[in-house]
């Protein structure tokens, strides 16, 4: 039984490290652009969450709040950082974003401080027990709620007109928008979805590890871009799989007893991923012409 809780707890996991690495995934297929401060849009949502729930705010409302805030970061980075480069080389893009999420990092420590801050995110106690496992209500939630967003998400992208102009502008801007698609308003939708998956993301993640940093974002948002890259970055299906693969890999890592270990396990596998097959899983090879 102790394999079922490990898998259960690895689904778990597997769901936050999914949700955020669409976020990568839809901006990535959009607009071609690594957003490298995706992570520290979910550092800023804790950060959020901490002072809704002390200001008094019912969970609820501080949960909106927090995904309202992501939504409203990844926008004004978008509209400020990305939109003047939207003509410049790829190379300057990737230094904006990494500019960013150190200014983000930097900024949280300035008002915030450098101390881990405890969050206590409300959530209904308790579990269920199936046989002789027992499952906590933490994680049926956080599962639950990250298959609902996935498929609300593939819902969006697959059988909506948005969607559709989304795949248009990611499979060639300019014909879309000769096709008369307002190619700006596309990008700053997907900038949105991604971040609201992100804030959702957050919640999930502080539920389970209930601590904030100014530098919490960092290593899960490049978990993350590991994850969609594993999948098949720009691909939602891949980050999907790249996700729960991450999160099954940490927890084998975990219960073989080599826990300082994870980090690196993690990177190896991008290692192996992109030497082996640089699409992903299940992406696919692109074909540049020159």
């Amino acid at each position: 039984m102790l394999y079922v809780a490990q898998f259960i707890n690895a689904l778990q996991l597997g769901s936050i490290y999914a949700l955020i690495a669409l976020g990568y995934s839809m901006v990535y297929g959009i607009i071609k652009l690594l957003n490298f401060a995706h992570g520290d849009v979910i550092m800023v949502g804790g950060y959020v969450a901490i002072f809704a729930l002390a200001a008094g705010f019912h969970p609820v409302v501080a949960v909106i709040l927090v995904i309202l805030g992501c939504t409203a970061l990844a926008i004004i980075m978008e509209k400020l950082a990305y939109t003047p480069l939207r003509t410049a080389p790829r190379i300057s893009v990737l230094i904006t974003a990494i500019g960013i999420s150190l200014l983000l990092q930097n900024l949280a420590q300035l008002f915030f401080g450098a101390r881990p801050q405890p969050i206590h995110i409300p959530f209904p106690t308790g579990s269920i027990s199936i046989g002789a496992v027992s499952i906590a209500y933490p994680m049926i939630i956080t599962i639950g709620v990250a298959v609902l967003s996935m498929v609300a998400l593939n819902y969006i992208v697959q059988g909506t007109k948005l969607g559709k102009a989304m795949r248009a502008v990611s499979e060639d801007t300019q014909a879309a928008q000769l096709m008369g698609i307002n190619v700006n308003s596309i990008i700053t939708f997907t900038f949105a979805v991604g971040a609201a998956l992100a804030g959702i993301g957050a919640i999930l993640f502080f539920v389970r590890f209930p601590v904030v940093t100014p530098t919490v974002g960092a290593m899960l948002g490049l978990k993350a871009f590991i994850a969609a890259v594993l999948g098949g970055i720009g691909s939602i299906p891949g980050a999907m799989l790249g996700g729960f693969a991450i999160g099954f890999l940490e927890v084998i890592v975990n219960a073989v007893g080599l826990s300082r270990w994870t980090d690196g396990a993690v990177f190896l596998v991008l290692i192996i991923i992109l030497l082996v097959r640089p699409a992903g899983l299940v992406g696919k090879p692109m074909i540049e012409k020159v």
